[in-house]
Formats: C-alpha cells, structure tokens, sequence
C-alpha cells in the first residue's frame, strides 16, 4: 500500500461534501494538500480543519467552465514549488434534471463537458508528464453510475466521455507506478445527490480515495466507493487490488 506521507495531493471541488471528506482523510494520512473550489473564501474552514492535522496546505480557485480559468489554477500550482503526486478529480456539475428530456438544451451538454470531462483532462494532460518523469502518481478521476436517464442527459454523456479518456488514457501508463483509474462515491446525500439519496456521504470513504493507495501498476479501473464501504483503508486497498483487474 502506498505511503501518502508528505506527498503533495491536488483535490478538486474541496470545499464541501466528497471533497471536503476527501481532504480531511488524506490529511489524516499525512498528505499534503491543495484545494481548489471556485473561490478561496470557500475552502477556509475546510484549509482550517485539515491544518490541525499537522499537513501543508494551498488553496486554489478556478470556475471550471472558464477554460481560462484552469490554465491560470494549473499555472499558479505550478508556481508553488511543489511536486503534485496525487490528483483527486473530485469536482462536477450536475446541470439539470429535464423531465421534458426531448427538450434538453444543448447548453446542458457543453456546459456539462467543460466541468465533467474537459477541465478534468485538463488537469490529467498537466500532470501526468511530470509524474511519469518521476516514475510515481495517482489520478482518480470521479465519475457517475447514472444510467438509463436521459433527463439527465447531459450529466451522464459527459461522465461517460471522462470514462472512455480515462481508460484509453490509462493504456499508455498500464504497467507503471504512475496509475490512473475511476472512482464513484455512489448516491450520496450531498448537494448535488440530494437530500432523498441512500447513501451517507460518509460511506464513500475510504473507497473514493483507494486508487491513491494502490500498488499494483493497473490502469482504467471502475473503483467505486461503494464497494469498500465501512472498510479499514488496509482492507479496501487489498479488495481492490484482488478482485478489481485492469480492462486491457
């Protein structure tokens, strides 16, 4: 299993529900951090919280349907002076819920392909040369099990799109010690599951985060949070490791 201990892990969407989660388990882990949401001011408490636990952390902004917006966040961590080992995609916009779905606009999809898909890519394209110089990283990119819901459509198009990229993607480095799988916290009570979900935000950890703990030099994996619900961290890395096979 994958020691975490000061190394540097970017989290995105940190502020609140799976991210803030996220960020206070790496931090108790000993993983340094930066946070991003759209504005700083957002992640105070959550920067504030994670500090006590004896880590680094950076805060960073960016409105991720501003394309712009990503290239100058990726610019100013590259400014940091940090090496980012780990990157968690966790940010994503659920656009809209069109029971008249033969009337979904094509907004719903650019607007949903810019945070879902490309902003995450984005971020991958950013790293990844470094980390394969390095010979060390871990991306999980957050992806959604919606199916069969074309109210949704363009929610679930562009989740599926971050599939497709993140599994061909992960071909290239399949092998490696640089690793880049899927993860899914399931249907959670956040404010973007909603309050009628089954599932405690809670119970996405520590299964939205084992693909950083990972060792086994396999790509393009479905690691969804829900499969290691109420799991020790130790336990969860040994079930995905055994029963969780790259697609190749």
């Amino acid at each position: 299993m994958v020691d975490v201990k000061g190394r540097w892990a970017l989290i995105t969407g940190a502020s609140r529900g799976i991210g803030k989660l996220t960020a206070v388990f790496m931090a108790e882990q000993g993983c340094n951090l930066i946070l991003h949401a759209r504005k700083k001011e957002n992640l105070e408490k959550v920067a504030s919280e994670v500090k006590t636990l004896g880590v680094e952390v950076r805060c960073v902004e960016a409105e991720l349907t501003d394309l712009a917006a990503v290239e100058k966040m990726l610019a100013e961590i590259d400014n940091l002076g940090v090496r980012v080992d780990i990157v968690l995609n966790n940010a994503g916009l659920q656009i809209a819920y069109r029971n008249e779905f033969l009337k979904t606009p094509a907004s719903d999809y650019t607007e949903s392909f810019k945070i879902n898909t490309i902003a995450p890519m984005m971020i991958c394209y950013h790293f990844l040369p470094s980390m394969i110089a390095n010979d060390f990283g871990r991306i999980l990119n957050t992806t959604s099990g919606i199916n069969l819901d074309p109210q949704q459509a363009g929610y679930s198009a562009s989740k599926a799109a971050l599939d497709k990229v993140t599994i061909d993607l992960g071909l290239k480095v399949q092998g490696t010690n640089v690793m880049i799988n899927l993860t899914d916290p399931g249907w959670c009570r956040t404010d973007l599951g909603g309050p009628q979900a089954p599932n405690a935000p809670e119970s996405a950890i520590p299964g939205i985060v084992v693909g950083a703990f990972v060792d086994d030099k396999k790509s393009g994996r479905f690691l969804g949070a829900q499969n290691f619900a109420g799991m020790t961290l130790e336990d969860a890395v040994k079930k995905a490791e055994s029963e969780f096979n790259s697609p190749y």
